[in-house]
């Protein structure tokens, strides 16, 4: 079971987050869900509206969600050595504050800033894909 990794496939800074991610996990930890995939997103009772709060995190057991700067954070703090560097990050005064404005401006702001993509991205591990291997 994976984490549900929903995010706004056309957005580029957004998409090339994704494709990061895909690099470092190969489909083992996440699967990645467009905000622009209604169908799948009503699996998951996730509105637009809720997509327009940025990206979303979903447990693999649907038991557990976060959102935006939480969703980033905890994202990162899956990934080895993540954890270390997140609960530092936590640990400076101002620090969270500071993330979760930037978040807010980056995510308002994304399409100007990073551009829009042509057409959406969909990952190359999406939900419902099972990764052979390894495990």
């Amino acid at each position: 079971m994976k984490y549900h990794v929903i995010y706004d496939g056309n957005c580029n800074l957004c998409s090339n987050f994704v494709q990061l991610l895909e690099q470092f996990d190969q489909g083992q930890l996440f699967d990645y869900i467009p905000m622009q995939d209604e169908t799948t997103l009503q699996q998951f009772a996730i509105s637009a509206a809720d997509c327009n709060m940025g990206m979303i995190l979903i447990d693999p057991n649907n038991t557990r969600r976060w959102q935006g700067s939480d969703a980033a954070e905890e994202i990162i703090s899956l990934l080895p050595m993540g954890k270390l560097f997140i609960d530092t990050y936590r640990l400076l005064p101002g620090m969270k504050w500071i993330g979760d404005r930037s978040y807010e401006q980056i995510r308002d702001n994304r399409y100007s800033w990073f551009g829009k993509r042509a057409a959406t991205y969909h990952s190359a591990y999406p939900f419902g894909c099972r990764v052979e291997g390894n495990g």
